[in-house]
């Protein structure tokens, strides 16, 4: 009896931490639906939430304890260098060269994030490109001085324009305190099945800077 008494406790014992070996599995599960984006400034912060006003007019946005926040402040166009690792929104031009609509400035401990060129949807035909800075150079840019960046990645290059008064900032740390009404917020989330959007990540301006992604 006591052996069949032993074996009965070993085996709730093996249930349980079985269980437990699952939970966290269970909490780290990321959102599920179709990717969207959401670009706007905070009108209202509840608790899990925001209420972000968009061009389309205001949405709820949902948001976990850990969900990853970034924040984004201004840089200058200077800031970038051979060796820098950037992403850069661009739209191609009549003669088929890349022209800038924003540069972000990755720091070092980013590098690799997002590598490569694909589409991009901040404006229809616009494209993304993470690459290493391999080469700046100051070339006239109607009237003015800018600069051509080669960005190179892992699978090939890209030549982007980068004309004056283009959008340059850079990636900075984040937390919850940076979520507030009146700043500029870019959101990659997920729209479930009941129409219910919850964020994956989440990019605010600081010091004012509406993200320009």
């Amino acid at each position: 009896m006591k052996r069949m008494f032993i074996r009965s406790q070993m085996t709730v014992l093996l249930a349980l931490a079985a269980a437990v070996c699952q939970l966290p599995l269970v909490q780290a599960q990321a959102p599920q639906g179709k990717p969207v984006t959401i670009r706007g400034k905070i009108a209202a912060v509840e608790k899990g939430a925001l209420k972000v006003t968009t061009a389309a007019g205001d949405v709820m946005v949902k948001f976990a304890d850990n969900v990853r926040i970034g924040g984004v402040e201004a840089a200058k166009l200077s800031d970038i260098g051979a060796g820098s690792y950037v992403g850069a929104t661009a739209v191609k031009q009549t003669d088929g060269t890349l022209k800038a609509l924003e540069v972000h400035i990755f720091p070092e401990s980013s590098r690799g994030t997002g590598e490569g060129h694909r589409p991009w949807d901040l404006q229809p035909g616009s494209t993304m490109t993470n690459a290493n800075v391999e080469k700046v150079e100051q070339v006239p840019v109607e009237k003015a001085q800018g600069q051509l960046l080669t960005l190179k990645y892992k699978d090939g290059e890209q030549k982007i324009l980068v004309p004056p008064g283009t959008p340059i900032v850079k990636n900075v740390a984040g937390d919850p305190s940076l979520l507030k009404p009146g700043v500029g917020v870019y959101i990659a989330a997920v729209r479930g099945e009941d129409g219910t959007l919850t964020a994956t990540r989440i990019t605010a301006g600081v010091g004012g800077t509406m993200p320009p992604m």
